[in-house]
């Protein structure tokens, strides 16, 4: 089984609530711009988890851990070849920063594999920090969706849940509230660009750290999600994949590949 992961978070009702949403950051703009300035300069910058490759007998770019074989990627693959016992080969595209745009016309035309059996696609943070808007966000995900199904023809395609912005701790109550109500509008518009297509699945499902502890029975506190107050740690990132996998073999997305 070969797994390719990208690491990367009713329309007129969006675009009120979009539009809504902007009329209110405005007077906050000016905050959220030396909020955001402050925050860069105080949380460290992480380097990309190394080892993008493996073999089990899935993108997240990784920032927070050092080895995508303990972060999302490799737990995915583990918990992917325990269920459904099967070998899985994994590897990871990804680049710390990019937006579904980025991903779609630089990542994209890099993949070298001829045949992949599963695509994991982890974005929508890095355009909720771009402020791009649902619509934007929607057509670069249609581009991104067309670009893959024209290479890989039936393979299916499953994007993570949105990254829960308004949990980061570092963030200001401005921060969180524009950006996580952005980046949950986005969410929105990925479910109805999703629910238009065959062999493209999106676990909708809002991420709260509270839910994970009492869903999963993780004997944690919220502070231990997070590596510096933005980026994941490894706990996230295996918790993550963990409930994403579920996802996955829930939906029976994968069921054609079991033994």
């Amino acid at each position: 089984m070969r797994v390719l992961l990208f690491l990367f978070l009713v329309i007129k009702m969006v675009n009120f609530k979009y539009f809504l949403g902007s009329i209110f950051a405005i007077p906050l703009l000016p905050l959220l711009y030396f909020q955001g300035k402050r925050i860069k300069a105080t949380v460290p910058r992480l380097p990309e988890a190394q080892g993008t490759e493996g073999l089990v007998s899935i993108t997240i770019a990784g920032v927070g851990v050092a080895s995508h074989e303990i972060g999302f990627s490799g737990t995915l693959a583990k918990e992917l070849a325990t269920k459904l016992k099967v070998n899985v080969s994994w590897k990871v595209y990804a680049k710390s920063g990019y937006t579904a745009k980025r991903v779609a016309e630089k990542i994209v035309p890099s993949i070298a594999e001829k045949e992949i059996d599963l695509i994991v696609i982890g974005l929508g943070g890095n355009d909720a920090f771009a402020l791009n808007s649902p619509n934007q966000w929607g057509r670069d995900i249609e581009k991104l969706i067309f670009a893959l199904e024209k290479r890989y023809a039936n393979t299916p395609i499953a994007f993570t849940n949105m990254p829960p912005i308004k949990e980061f701790p570092a963030f200001t109550a401005a921060m969180k509230f524009t950006l996580g109500n952005l980046v949950e509008l986005l969410g929105e518009k990925l479910e109805q660009v999703v629910a238009r297509r065959s062999h493209v699945y999106y676990q909708s499902q809002n991420i709260t750290l509270k839910d994970w502890i009492e869903r999963m029975n993780i004997d944690s506190s919220e502070k231990d999600f997070f590596s510096d107050g933005v980026h994941p740690s490894k706990l996230t990132y295996q918790t993550w994949a963990k409930d994403f996998s579920d996802f996955l073999i829930q939906e029976r997305i994968l069921n054609s590949l079991r033994h």
